[in-house]
């Protein structure tokens, strides 16, 4: 797991509540979110996957409750 900062990804931090990670290519979208909720104890709404260029990229969107800004601060992001 690598949280990625690039700018689009600092757009959807402050506008979708979704942050973004690059993670195994061979984890799946539950395993991906069991662990993102352990780890960083948060609550994930939703987990969208992409691979490209034999990675794989997962954008996680935030319950409400749990703001990325506050996270992505807490992993020194920004």
């Amino acid at each position: 797991m690598k949280p990625l900062v690039t700018e689009k990804a600092v757009r959807l931090i402050e506008a979708e509540n979704t942050l973004v990670f690059e993670f195994d290519k061979r984890k799946s979208k539950t395993e991906i979110k069991k662990e993102l909720e352990e780890v960083l104890e948060v609550k994930v709404d939703k987990v969208r996957t992409l691979i490209r260029d034999n990675k794989k990229y997962v954008y996680v969107k935030l319950n409400k409750k749990n703001l990325a800004i506050d996270l992505a601060t807490k992993l020194g992001l920004m």
